[in-house]
């Protein structure tokens, strides 16, 4: 994903201007990226970027009128027009429809202005009249910021990789990071999976004087928002449903370039309900797989017919799977290592939804934020797949995962769930468009946190947000078989057959028991599949990885480079890549685990 990276150094000066084109180079993963650096020998800032042509942060380096501030920025600021209003009122220049007002903020608050940014953000700010360097990031860490701390040097980077090309003793898999990877599907308490890279915390403003590090700060504090007091139920549901009409005209702008990444859940339902749309004005699209049209397509349609907005299926078939090693590859190495090579598909499907519209507006984290639902558990591999001393890391990963689960359920969620759990899937996506969620907007977050605790654990607001939005919206099923108002006895039979659905189809792909994998495998000439997958999902790599994909398994999985990693059982290995694509059992799930850790291994560690 594009960024900002950069070198906060007295020493070295010339070789620190060709670092910094290196750290650039490294995050230019498309045509479209424009790029550019900012170099002050004096302070010791080498600061460099990245972003999408067109893009709220393609206007960079900003200056103030007299020319001695200047901000670096990558990201959004999802502000109200009285915020530019009032600047144009104190006689700033700068263009409304891009970042360049953002440094005027500063001008006129001093650092507060950070408290005042909505959305998910990165950036330098470099005060010549002070001689000051203040590096931030959004309050809830989102938009990453990776950073090293060496003798006599800063590097700070939106990609991890941009600071291993440079500093060479980074470049090194952490063991304790890679466990937490493996059994949480992320590292946690903002550390990384390279050794002494780490996370710049959510809400950080870090304070730097000739290029050395004075404060670790932090310009939000999480109590501010958990110490505020809990509102009765329907007053609380009426403001929820005032603030979501007043946010969301925030994440559409009004030059018509964005798109809407329709499903057939609830929280895309949320947002079509409740916005203000001409016909035809915002393009909409699902994604589709290959087997048949899935519950999200056909719901998703009718939903967009309703709004009277187009609809497209944008489908990952056969070319995907053609191009498979090409997707996997760059996933992994965009991402870092974080997302798992099953978010291949993520690449793919984002490149055509740009086609359609530079900017996507989605559903993401509305489970989350509004329901609850978490996503960063412990999911413990197999035994025998690791050696003794790596699955004693992984116990270790499961003990630090039980030491940060309590407190707040919802700072839980957005502050370590969405930043370390989700951010590799919208790093994915950032390679791409420019994702836009208005469930994480700051208003609807800090409203959330004075909702009564069994609010958030149920979906009656989130249908109540539908059927009062639009009441014909209400009444299409979702694609779990729910509606507003649905207790009558066809409307929940309707429920469970579509809950036996979305189980059968786990079932049939990542979740079969090996003994129901040995009949599939005797049945296969039937293509039992086809009645099966595709209802719910749109990728199903237990079939790929047993046929399409089963020569790239063979290829990376049992390679001697592969086996030969201390970490590793190697006849384990060897075992279930023989067992899974001769179709006798199933080890998605395992493979997809040992495809990711090796691919990170030689894209980033080992790449030249």
């Amino acid at each position: 994903m594009p960024g900002i990276c950069g070198i906060l150094s007295k020493a070295g000066q010339s070789r620190n201007v060709e670092n910094l084109r290196r750290m650039v180079a490294s995050m230019l993963h498309e045509e479209f990226y424009v790029s550019g650096s900012y170099v002050n020998h004096q302070l010791g800032v080498y600061v460099g970027w990245a972003c999408q042509s067109g893009s709220f942060s393609d206007c960079m380096p900003i200056w103030n009128e007299t020319k001695d501030v200047v901000l670096v920025f990558y990201g959004d600021n999802f502000a109200d027009k009285e915020v530019t209003t009032k600047l144009k009122g104190n006689n700033h220049s700068f263009n409304a429809c891009n970042a360049s007002y953002l440094v005027h903020l500063y001008e006129e608050s001093g650092e507060d202005f950070l408290q005042d940014l909505n959305g998910w953000f990165n950036g330098i700010l470099i005060d010549l009249r002070q001689g000051k360097v203040i590096l931030f990031n959004d309050r809830f860490g989102m938009q990453r910021l990776y950073h090293h701390e060496s003798q006599g040097a800063f590097y700070f980077s939106s990609e991890a990789k941009s600071i291993l090309n440079i500093v060479p003793e980074s470049k090194t898999l952490d063991p304790r990071g890679l466990a937490e990877r493996v059994a949480c599907g992320c590292v946690m308490e903002n550390r990384s999976l390279f050794k002494s890279v780490y996370l710049l915390p959510g809400g950080s403003a870090w304070v730097f004087f000739n290029g050395r590090v004075e404060t670790k700060g932090r310009y939000f504090e999480v109590g501010s928002w958990e110490n505020q007091t809990w509102l009765e139920k329907e007053y609380f549901f009426e403001k929820l449903r005032e603030t979501i009409r007043k946010i969301l005209p925030r994440y559409f702008g009004s030059d018509g370039k964005a798109g809407i990444s329709l499903t057939g859940g609830l929280d895309t339902r949320i947002i079509m309900a409740n916005m203000e749309a001409p016909p035809g004005r915002f393009p909409c699209y699902t994604f589709g797989g290959i087997y048949r049209e899935s519950f999200d397509v056909k719901i998703a349609r009718r939903v967009a017919s309703v709004c009277n907005q187009t609809h497209t299926v944008l489908t990952l078939g056969r070319e995907f799977l053609s191009h498979f090693k090409q997707y996997a590859e760059r996933t992994i190495y965009i991402s870092d290592g974080g997302l798992d090579i099953t978010g291949a598909p993520e690449l793919f499907i984002n490149k055509l939804a740009r086609e359609i519209a530079p900017i996507r507006v989605t559903g993401n984290y509305g489970s989350e934020i509004l329901r609850g639902v978490r996503f960063l558990k412990p999911s413990i591999p197999r035994g025998e797949m690791f050696d003794k001393e790596f699955n004693k890391c992984i116990q270790t990963a499961v003990e630090t995962y039980d030491h940060i689960s309590g407190g707040h359920t919802l700072s839980f969620t957005i502050f370590k769930d969405l930043p370390w759990h989700e951010y590799h899937r919208l790093s994915i996506e950032q390679s791409q468009l420019r994702p836009r969620s208005p469930f994480m907007d700051n208003d609807l977050v800090a409203l959330m946190y004075r909702a009564l605790p069994e609010v958030r654990m149920n979906r009656e607001f989130s249908l109540r947000l539908v059927m009062e939005g639009n009441k014909q919206l209400g009444e299409i099923m979702t694609d779990r078989g729910i509606r507003a108002e649905s207790s009558h006895y066809p409307e929940v039979l309707a429920h469970f057959f579509y809950e036996f659905l979305f189980k059968a189809e786990y079932a049939y792909d990542y979740g079969m028991p090996q003994w129901l994998a040995k009949i599939d495998h005797c049945l296969a000439s039937l293509h039992l599949e086809k009645m099966f997958l595709g209802r719910h999902k749109f990728h199903h790599y237990r079939i790929w990885y047993r046929d399409e994909l089963a020569d790239y398994i063979r290829e990376i999985l049992l390679d001697e480079s592969t086996l030969s990693r201390p970490y590793l059982n190697r006849d384990f290995v060897e075992r279930i890549v023989k067992s899974h694509t001769s179709g006798l059992g199933n080890y998605t799930t395992e493979i997809s685990r040992l495809l990711t850790i090796e691919l990170t291994q030689r894209l980033l560690i080992e790449n030249s």
